[in-house]
């Protein structure tokens, strides 16, 4: 049962994210040892097991790819348009 549900909330994220392709996206994510990120950037395309992330012109980074499962843990964090993309109530 749980892995079922957590397989739905990840399609559920997915989904989310995908409505969201081409739009700003301000991004933190936790890279460990209290070291969070901080970065803005346009959701750039989305695949089957992970998202891409283009970068603000400013960073050394341009881009950064993530899973789906970093959203539904809370190591990454989107904000669009001032609400968090991939909430999921379990």
């Amino acid at each position: 049962m749980l892995m079922a549900t957590s397989r739905n909330a990840l399609e559920q994220i997915r989904r989310d994210i995908e409505a969201h392709v081409g739009k700003p996206v301000r991004l933190r994510a936790n890279r460990g040892r209290r070291k969070v990120m901080e970065a803005e950037g346009v959701i750039e395309k989305t695949y089957p097991k992970v998202f891409v992330i283009r970068l603000d012109k400013n960073s050394a980074i341009k881009r950064l790819s993530y899973t789906y499962a970093d959203v539904l843990t809370e190591t990454v964090e989107l904000v669009i348009d001032d609400s968090r993309v991939g909430v999921v109530n379990l």
